[in-house]
């Protein structure tokens, strides 16, 4: 950017310095004018020489970094791919493992709920046999009531 700026206050400089000579050139008025007409054309067509050139030289610029950049976005592309299908692959076992766990939980409380119930069946297993003596004490002594 510097030395566009320096190019541009040298070119502007050596205007100047030209519309000076010629303004003050011992010619006439005619000459001075043909001559700072053909060399303001001479400049001109020197400038857009130039942007021309500089136009041409950064679209091969371009067109050369272009494959670069083409390969780097589609080994980006891959590369998101992957994450992508590794994420799903992750998603898919984070599920599988939840499942699974309340799977076991519910496993678990129907394992605890079946010890509980067997548990308590020998209690109620006990209170029937405690049951059974009395039950037979009752209908002895109603029998023997009815005689």
């Amino acid at each position: 950017m510097k030395l566009v700026r320096i190019a541009l206050g040298a070119v502007a400089g050596a205007a100047a310095g030209f519309a000076a000579g010629v303004m003050l050139a011992p010619r006439s008025g005619a000459e001075s004018r043909a001559m700072a007409s053909d060399a303001v054309n001479d400049a001109w067509d020197s400038a857009i020489d130039t942007y021309e050139r500089g136009t041409q030289a950064v679209n091969e610029k371009i067109n050369g970094l272009r494959p670069d950049v083409d390969s780097a976005t589609d080994e980006l592309r891959t590369k998101v791919d992957l994450a992508r299908e590794r994420m799903d692959q992750l998603r898919d076992s984070l599920t599988n493992a939840v499942d699974e766990a309340a799977e076991d939980e519910a496993a678990a409380d129907a394992d605890e709920a079946v010890e509980i119930v067997t548990d308590e069946a020998p209690e109620a297993e006990e209170t029937e046999d405690e049951a059974e003596p009395e039950a037979e004490e009752a209908e002895a002594e109603e029998t023997a009531d009815e005689e």
